[in-house]
């Protein structure tokens, strides 16, 4: 899993003005965080809109992500629900030969006990031919996965073997950190608390802005990492305000108005997700500016 150390990116899905998805957009925005020095990429994220898109549609992002990424970088696969026969089904049939590892979001909207959560877990883990990655991310999916949760999972499924935290709950972070199994990797899912996550021993960052913000992004994760944190907190502190920007309204909208403006895709979505409003737009435009 040290090929997984660093920085990761959730790379956002591009659209045509039909909806229909802009591969020629996506094959340049791979391109564009590779050369800009990311770690590895990850495909299939909540940040790709992945509620939006069929099965169809995922599978063919997977396997142009592989074809495009042309092993220059690892790929990891975002393959999870709250329907845990399905997302066996889906290990089973989707192309992973060339992935990493699977990142698997805690199960979402019927909101299961601890105990729901480590059986979900475990029958994943043990259906998964790829290690599998956890990721607690409450906001969105309406559970905390608790710390105590997270540590038996990692102390007791061998195929579990990392996680991505984005509880935003630093005392919960600093217990796993403190009491995780010593090969079990943890790494950040908050763009704006990466820094501080870093510093508390952290292993990297999945991270939404190095779409756009691939190279300071890449730097500041590398610096904090090398334990080099003057550098490090001068790069963030440049990107402080990007995050304010980027998480405003919604994600992806944020991150794909920044990547409009600079043409690297349109400013295109499926419902039920908008656009930035002209407001949040301007300001974007504004922040690029400086």
């Amino acid at each position: 899993m040290q090929q997984l150390r660093g920085t990761g990116v959730a790379l956002v899905t591009p659209f045509k003005a039909d909806e229909s998805i802009d591969w020629n957009a996506l094959e340049k925005l791979i391109n564009y965080v590779i050369d800009g020095g990311v770690n590895y990429v990850v495909s299939l994220g909540t940040t790709g809109e992945t509620p939006t898109l069929s099965a169809e549609e995922k599978l063919d992002l997977i396997k142009f992500t592989f074809e495009k990424v042309s092993k220059r970088v690892p790929v990891v696969v975002g393959i999870g629900g709250y329907n845990t026969r399905e997302v066996v089904k889906r290990l089973e049939k989707c192309p992973l030969d060339e992935a990493a590892a699977v990142l698997s979001v805690a199960p979402y909207y019927s909101k299961p006990t601890q105990e729901g959560i480590y059986q979900h877990y475990k029958a994943i883990a043990a259906a998964s031919p790829k290690p599998i990655i956890l990721y607690n991310v409450p906001a969105r999916t309406g559970r905390n996965m608790t710390a105590e949760t997270t540590l038996r999972l990692a102390r007791e499924v061998e195929n579990i073997v990392a996680m991505k935290e984005a509880s935003g709950d630093m005392i919960q972070c600093m217990q796993i950190l403190r009491d995780k199994p010593k090969d079990f990797m943890v790494v950040s899912g908050d763009d704006a608390l990466a820094l501080a996550q870093l510093a508390c021993g952290m292993d990297g960052v999945i991270s939404v802005a190095a779409n756009y913000f691939a190279t300071d992004f890449s730097s500041m994760v590398h610096a904090a990492l090398i334990n080099d944190y003057p550098a490090a907190r001068e790069l963030n502190n440049r990107l402080q305000e990007a995050f304010d920007l980027m998480f405003a309204e919604n994600n992806p909208a944020g991150i794909k108005a920044f990547l409009h403006h600079d043409g690297i895709m349109e400013n295109v979505f499926r419902l039920p997700v908008l656009p930035a409003s002209d407001e949040l737009y301007a300001k974007i435009g504004e922040y690029l500016k400086k």
